[in-house]
């Protein structure tokens, strides 16, 4: 039988957070139809974090609203604290990504408290979140922080362990905030992970050192089959120095063609959304198969 990877879209997110000038509501939610139109059926279309810390995300609100007007699109919103799960359920939010950082020095930069506070503050709205909310947790800097360097594996999984034990059936995404992951560090770490606490985990990766498309493979190997990308390669944490774009979703894609895995994607169409992605004023694109002209023709 066919294998499937689960991709996630998450351009309208972190692909735009990183951008200096305000993009528009309406380039925003152009972004989600244009993913959509691809056949893309997850998506981060925003967050609902301090609009003073993330000006582009003030808008989050609004462009939920759209996306949710797409028949069987899953549209997440991250929420990083009470405040922004408060907000979330103001904005008619049925799907949240909870995030917080592995390391206590990019907690602390991201979201500018104590990693145990985050903890503890997370752990209580997956307590008491509405019935029939689905909820990921989204873990930053599980491989390499930008302030303490490569993550050792024993207090990452002593992390993940604790997030695990909070809902058995919770996804949790493991995160390659920098890009500077090795293959044989996530590999290794979603085999544990995986042993320990169940298939449930997605990864999350970056390319600022071109070995994205390799992680994701390792991840692969590992038996994750859910997967973050971004249409054009854009975005980057603004939190995290000289950290990047996310892998391109469009040489995800590729990936997975090349291999025989089902991703219920058009190409041709992904290629669009890419070139759209990428032409956002303020936008760093990457990847490599939009500047393919052999993949172009093959779509």
């Amino acid at each position: 039988m066919t294998e499937t990877a689960i991709l996630s879209e998450v351009a309208p997110r972190d692909g735009l957070q990183s951008i200096g000038p305000f993009v528009p509501t309406e380039t925003k939610i152009a972004l989600v139809r244009a993913s959509y139109e691809a056949g893309l059926r997850r998506m981060e279309v925003g967050s609902f974090v301090s609009p003073r810390a993330v000006p582009q995300m003030a808008d989050t609100g609004e462009v939920l609203k759209a996306a949710k007007q797409l028949e069987g699109l899953e549209s997440t919103v991250l929420v990083p604290n009470r405040k922004g799960f408060e907000l979330a359920m103001n904005a008619g939010a049925d799907r949240l990504g909870l995030f917080m950082s592995a390391t206590e020095s990019h907690n602390k930069a991201n979201l500018n408290r104590p990693l145990e506070d985050s903890f503890a503050d997370l752990a209580a709205i997956v307590r008491e979140a509405p019935k029939g909310t689905k909820i990921r947790f989204n873990l930053s800097c599980v491989f390499h922080c930008p302030f303490e360097g490569v993550v050792p594996d024993a207090p990452v999984l002593a992390l993940i362990g604790r997030i695990a034990e909070l809902d058995p059936e919770m996804e949790i995404a493991l995160a390659d905030t920098t890009g500077n992951a090795a293959p044989d560090q996530v590999r290794r770490i979603f085999t544990v992970a995986q042993e320990k606490w169940g298939h449930r985990f997605a990864y999350h990766g970056h390319d600022t050192y071109g070995m994205g498309i390799a992680n994701v493979t390792a991840a692969w190997e590992a038996g994750c089959r859910v997967f973050d990308a971004a249409s054009g390669g854009i975005g980057g944490c603004p939190f995290a120095p000289g950290a990047t774009g996310n892998v391109a979703m469009e040489d995800v894609v590729w990936l997975f063609q090349r291999m025989g895995v089902e991703t219920g994607v058009d190409f041709a169409k992904l290629l669009l959304a890419a070139d759209y992605a990428a032409a956002v004023p303020g936008a760093t694109p990457g990847g490599a198969m939009r500047r393919v002209p052999a993949a172009r023709k093959a779509a």
